[in-house]
């Protein structure tokens, strides 16, 4: 070092003006850190829409948003009869789905959240498939099961295409991986526009063995390339 020079940085304008920058530097890379954690988290919790856009240029029906699953309370977390309630069924994976009235008998695929945190639907090319979310409920589990099918494609009518002619009463069956068929007892069918989901009561956790089917319903909004409405069938273990 020059004599008759200070060694404190301070003194040194340029060293200053140096600091200064990767100061800034350092406080800009600590916001875009911070709010890079906020998005993953909020993915972690969140099911945004899954739209599933086609070749040819039509969207195909999607599963509608879902919500973080409830959380018991103290005095439900300490006391296991009072969470489950009602008939349930140890996890098993689900392999097949029958319902007599509309003639469905369709195997099952794992519906799982895609890197862009949507949901992602079951192959538009298969007409005659459905999915469950995989890290949800498995049908007959307590809680709430989530199964989606399509109700048309760009080309055919799809497993859900009658899901709309199901009413109070009737019935349908998951064949399980573990032998078992678990039998539901639909309570209602209900259709809701997109614009007012209640993803709440759709896909809160509950503490009784349900099943809701969903696909989509309403017009088809060919600027959107998306259906207008979601119709959803809320069961519960027989």
């Amino acid at each position: 070092m020059a004599a008759g020079r200070s060694s404190s940085p301070d003194a040194d304008p340029a060293l200053h003006d140096a600091g200064s920058v990767a100061s800034r530097r350092i406080r800009r890379a600590a916001a875009v850190t911070f709010w890079s954690v906020v998005a993953v988290i909020t993915l972690m919790v969140t099911l945004p829409d899954g739209r599933y856009e086609e070749p040819g240029g039509r969207s195909a029906p999607h599963a509608p948003p879902a919500v973080e699953p409830h959380t018991p309370s103290a005095a439900e977390s300490s006391s296991p009869a009072r969470w489950h309630v009602g008939k349930h069924l140890p996890r098993s994976r689900p392999t097949r789905l029958l319902i007599p009235k509309i003639s469905v008998d369709a195997p099952f695929t794992d519906l799982a959240i895609g890197s862009s945190g949507q949901l992602q639907p079951p192959p538009a090319h298969d007409t005659n498939l459905v999915g469950w979310y995989a890290k949800g409920a498995s049908p007959g589990e307590t809680g709430t099961s989530i199964i989606a099918g399509h109700v048309d494609t760009a080309t055919s009518a799809a497993v859900f295409a009658n899901l709309s002619e199901l009413k109070k009463g009737d019935r349908f069956q998951v064949e399980r991986a573990d032998g078992r068929s678990a039998s539901f007892v639909i309570d209602s069918v209900e259709t809701f526009d997109k614009d007012s989901f209640p993803s709440r009561r759709v896909y809160g956790d509950t503490p009784r063995a349900q099943v809701r089917l969903i696909t989509c319903a309403g017009d088809y909004d060919r600027q959107v390339k998306d259906y207008t409405a979601n119709l959803v069938v809320f069961a519960h273990l027989a």
